[in-house]
């Protein structure tokens, strides 16, 4: 693993926290269903983002990265 500064992967692990604090907001409130889809498709960004960064090819690269831009779409829909 390289020592420099990798800012998407920094960017979404920050959208990731910020996601989780929000979600927890959402559950005081009892939007548990709202919640629960908008913690998974918004912490998958970053999930998908530095699963891409050990891809086997450029091809895998691009394909991990267009799954992290339709999870990145269906948080900003919810």
């Amino acid at each position: 693993m390289s020592d420099r500064p990798n800012l998407i992967v920094d960017l979404t692990f920050e959208f990731s926290l910020q996601i989780i604090r929000f979600t927890e907001k959402l559950e005081t409130q009892r939007k548990f269903n709202m919640a629960n889809q908008l913690f998974r498709s918004g912490t998958s960004i970053g999930a998908n983002i530095c699963e891409a960064q050990g891809a086997q090819s450029k091809d895998d690269f691009k394909h991990k990265c267009k799954i992290a831009y339709k999870e990145a779409e269906e948080t900003r829909y919810c």
